[in-house]
């Protein structure tokens, strides 16, 4: 009897301390939710009666303050910006993971140098872009752009990494059991099946671009115009609504602005997700 009432104690407690777990996740996710229905809500409110034809006005001046240029350079340095991070992150990732010898004593320093970039402030990538980048592409879009791509590129290589290791080693045994080789085994099998985690990490990087301000402001400059070349200066929109705000003469227009920028976001990210859900279905069909 006491053995069975020691039993059922344990029992309870075990209860107990699942249940208190489970109310404070249930509490963390429902804070978490509402601190972001919150901050949505609010700059939908703020913002929204401020969205008139004149912000989306094809050149810049003091009357309008037109975001459009900025829109365009937004979508511009995001372009260039994952043009050259991709590449390099994924490329890394996969010489890691696939080709990287488990001996090899520069694979976690080079781990770690990943996970120490992604904590440095944006403002020291700023300085860094402006001291070097600008040296030779000037306060250009081009530095810009290979600034982010130094922030971001350490998240690109994480995920990808993480992906590829998620892939059962089945696959790569079947295909070299089929007579597939290394690189093809590769790029016809672990990356389609890694595609999904691939693109969370783009995602991501995605919504750093859009949201970057301190380091552009040092490399890819704050002039109103949409740039016509990599080579010329513009603001992008999170830039153009810091200096809105900053200047305290149009926080109205500085608030539907930051309504365009969040909706830009979500449009960015919701075609991110159908891609990665269509490659991840082709794959499965193949």
């Amino acid at each position: 009897m006491t053995k069975v009432q020691t039993d059922e104690s344990i029992i309870k407690k075990n209860q107990i301390k699942a249940g208190a777990l489970k109310a404070v996740t249930i509490l963390a996710a429902a804070l978490t939710v509402l601190v972001l229905g919150f901050l949505i809500v609010y700059i939908l409110v703020k913002g929204v009666p401020h969205l008139t034809p004149k912000l989306f006005a094809w050149e810049y001046d003091s009357e309008n303050v037109s975001m459009l240029p900025s829109i365009i350079n937004t979508l511009e340095i995001t372009l260039l910006t994952l043009l050259v991070a991709i590449p390099f992150g994924i490329g890394s990732a996969i010489y890691l993971v696939e080709y990287a010898s488990s001996k090899n004593r520069f694979v976690p320093i080079i781990r770690m140098t990943a996970e120490t970039l992604t904590g440095i402030p944006s403002i020291v990538y700023g300085l860094f872009g402006m001291l070097f980048f600008n040296s030779f592409f000037g306060i250009s879009m081009l530095s810009g752009a290979l600034t982010l791509a130094i922030m971001v590129l350490p998240v690109i290589m994480r995920t990808t990494e993480e992906a590829l290791l998620a892939v059962p080693k089945n696959y790569r045994e079947g295909s070299f059991g089929l007579g597939a080789g290394k690189l093809r085994t590769i790029f016809k099998i672990v990356l389609p099946a890694a595609m999904p985690g691939i693109f969370s990490g783009i995602v991501l990087s995605i919504g750093r671009i859009v949201g970057e301000t301190a380091a552009l402001i040092y490399t890819a400059g704050t002039v109103t115009k949409a740039a016509s070349s990599v080579f010329n200066s513009g603001r992008t929109l999170s830039v153009h609504m810091y200096l809105l705000s900053k200047e305290g003469l149009n926080t109205d227009q500085a608030y539907a602005t930051a309504v365009v920028l969040l909706v830009l976001v979500i449009i960015i990210n919701f075609i991110s997700g159908r891609i990665a859900s269509g490659v991840q279905k082709q794959h499965g069909e193949a």
